[in-house]
Formats: C-alpha cells, structure tokens, sequence
C-alpha cells in the first residue's frame, strides 16, 4: 500500500475515533476558528506543531517554513500574519526552530546550484551566520556551529516580529515568543519569553543552550 492511500485510510479511522470520543467535535470545528496563538514553525516533517504541543485542531493558526524564517517581503508570510494578528487577534505568536535543522545547516556550507530557491530563502541565515561568524568559529563542530546558530535565529526573528508594524500597531500587541524544539529529547527550551524586560534578564544570566548534544 502506498503512503498517500495509507494516509488516507489513517484518515477516516481518525474521523471515526474522534467522533466517537465527542459526538460535537466536528460540529464545532465546522463553526469557524478563534486560535488564541500563531507558530511560525520550521517546514521540517520531524517538527509538527501541534503533536509537539499536544495541540488540537483549531489550536494553533500555524505557518511553516524552510528555517522558521519571518520574511516580511514574503507575501505567504506576510499575509498569515496579518490575518492572525487582524482578523484572528491571537494573542501569542510563536517562533519555533529546532536543533539539527537542515536549513541552518545549510547556510553555514557552501550553495548548491541546484537549489536556487533554498538558497535565495536562506540568504538572511547567511547574512546572520556572518554578522556572528566570530562566535560560531568558537565551536569546533559544524553541528554545534548549526546549533548555537539555529537558536541565534529564532531570536533574530522574534526581533523583527516584535519590530514590526502589524504587531505592534494594537493597543495590546500580541507577545513573540522564541523557542526551540530537541530532536534528541522532544523537549521545547524557551530562548524568548514573550516579554522583552525577562528577555534580557535571560540572556545575561544563561549560556547559550547549545551545550546541548548536537540532535
């Protein structure tokens, strides 16, 4: 049996097992939809966000990309926030990497001209990769090197979610928060809060996480 006919015999068993559950369920997600969180998540198959957060359908608005990158030239991008944070109003936004992420890794190695559209993607990770090549070089390993990256960008994401126009124009803005996923142990460490003032705190008191095995 192929996987698209498996996937869709997983399909209807779920269909059944969850109605059975709750009789409403599917009566109520029909109504519409009122997430209280956005997640800008990894395009990774190993990251899904709502089995990772133990979420249920009509939880999260979510938008996945190669490296959980906010583009704000990117129409898709663009238009998944503005829906969220205007006609939504969720009141969380969620940027989510993770530990081993090819994406990351990839910025960090010579372009393949056989991927033009990964590498025009991941140009700003390159342009990071750069602007902290100094604290990068310290660590021996590439996958370290991946890592410590990996979780400069989800801090440099949540720096320009927080800085731009269609968060910031409520009168109470939705909080970023910056977080990354362990492929190694399914756990999420938070590297940004949500609250700028406890960001900084943070930062002064811990050493970068990727201490952590490489996942």
């Amino acid at each position: 049996m192929n996987r698209p006919k498996r996937m869709l015999l997983e399909n209807i068993a779920w269909a059944h097992e969850t109605a059975h559950a709750d009789a409403q369920f599917f009566t109520r997600l029909a109504q519409g939809q009122s997430p209280k969180v956005l997640w800008i998540g990894c395009a990774d198959s190993r990251v899904p966000a709502e089995t990772v957060t133990n979420a249920n359908p009509g939880d999260l608005f979510v938008h996945r990309n190669i490296a959980n990158l906010f583009s704000p030239s990117d129409d898709n991008t663009m238009s998944v926030l503005e829906y969220a944070v205007r006609v939504l109003k969720v009141d969380h936004v969620i940027v989510c990497g993770h530990y081993g992420c090819g994406g990351v890794r990839a910025s960090l190695l010579p372009q393949s001209s056989d991927l033009p559209h990964v590498n025009r993607r991941i140009a700003p990770l390159c342009a990071l990769g750069e602007r902290h090549r100094h604290e990068l070089d310290a660590f021996d390993e590439l996958d370290a090197r991946a890592n410590r990256l990996a979780e400069l960008n989800v801090l440099e994401q949540v720096r320009l979610l927080r800085q731009h126009a269609i968060v910031c124009e409520r009168d109470e803005p939705p909080l970023v928060h910056g977080w990354i996923f362990g492929l190694h142990d399914g756990l999420i460490n938070v590297l940004a809060s949500g609250y700028a003032d406890e960001d900084e705190t943070r930062a002064t008191e811990r050493a970068p996480i990727t201490s952590l095995r490489a996942a």
